[in-house]
């Protein structure tokens, strides 16, 4: 990649979003990070130029589970940004308990698929400006255990739910992404922008670290080498600079082999994709996130 490509990245003080950065930084990209942690975005641009001082790190702060900072922070960056080359919808959250934002959304799908649809949307205009750009989704085979998908209930389901019943929330979340991916690369058809999801495998510095033995279990995992944060950071960087995925679009593609899933009934349903799209702008539109 060479050293003028703007890369936007969500979730990069840490986890896969960390080791994709540090890949993209050693390559000299230009990255443009999120935070809501400024010690952390801190501490992260200091290890970056130190990896290669000549990388430029650009840090826009806000919550991702807020609308209205996600909204803030997306405005920020295309108007500092005119022209991006990929996007990396990456930030994620495994709750083990129903939190409600400020906002009134279910956090996980506020943080997992309202808030990377939210960023997209804003950030697309840059995207199309670009001479060949890419978004990349991260998602999960999570999503085949994700209960019944009610649309657009579950845009705004509040239920409580339980550490185990956490499992089938989080993986609608990632099934929303995959299908969110499918219909923007229709919408995107006749422009220079490519989206594509993935599955990262199961990496404990994502989905776990609200476990209090989360420490505990990515030691034994490293042993074991199972969960290597590695991989899932492979496909991630694959799909957003190798020459292998040049022009492909709407994909759902597998950590370690690089090759596509089909994912998970209503994942590859046009008619549900394009309903959870409406469903989404209606709802967006209507509390005044989008026009």
């Amino acid at each position: 990649m060479d050293k003028y490509h703007t890369v936007v990245i969500t979730g990069a003080t840490s986890g896969l979003g960390q080791l994709v950065a540090i890949d993209l930084a050693k390559k000299g990209a230009n990255l443009v990070l999120t935070a809501r942690n400024k010690e952390k975005a801190n501490s992260t641009k200091k290890m970056l130029q130190e990896l290669n001082p000549k990388a430029k790190i650009d840090f826009f702060y806000g919550d991702l589970s807020l609308l209205k900072d996600v909204k803030r922070v997306g405005e920020e960056i295309k108007t500092k940004y005119p022209k991006i080359d990929v996007l990396i919808n990456n930030a994620g959250l495994h709750a083990f308990e129903q939190r409600i934002t400020s906002e009134g959304f279910p956090e996980m799908i506020a943080v997992n698929y309202l808030a990377p649809w939210l960023l997209t949307n804003i950030l697309k205009e840059s995207l199309i400006n670009s001479e060949s750009a890419r978004i990349v989704n991260v998602a999960s085979e999570a999503s085949r255990n994700h209960g019944e998908l009610r649309l657009p209930e579950d845009l705004l389901d509040t239920s409580s739910f339980t550490a185990r019943g956490s499992s089938v929330i989080y993986g609608k979340t990632k099934l929303l992404d995959i299908m969110f991916t499918y219909e923007l690369a229709r919408k995107l058809t006749g422009t220079n922008v490519t989206v594509n999801s993935l599955n990262p495998g199961f990496n404990v510095t994502g989905i776990g670290r609200e476990l209090w033995f989360s420490s505990i279990l990515e030691k034994i995992l490293k042993i074991l080498h199972i969960g290597d944060p590695r991989k899932g950071a492979d496909i991630i960087l694959s799909l957003a600079t190798s020459s292998e995925y040049n022009k492909i679009t709407g994909g759902y593609f597998n950590v370690g082999t690089g090759k596509e899933i089909t994912p998970v009934y209503p994942g590859n349903d046009k008619d549900m994709q394009n309903k959870l799209w409406n469903d989404t702008m209606m709802m967006l539109n209507e509390r005044g996130y989008i026009e």
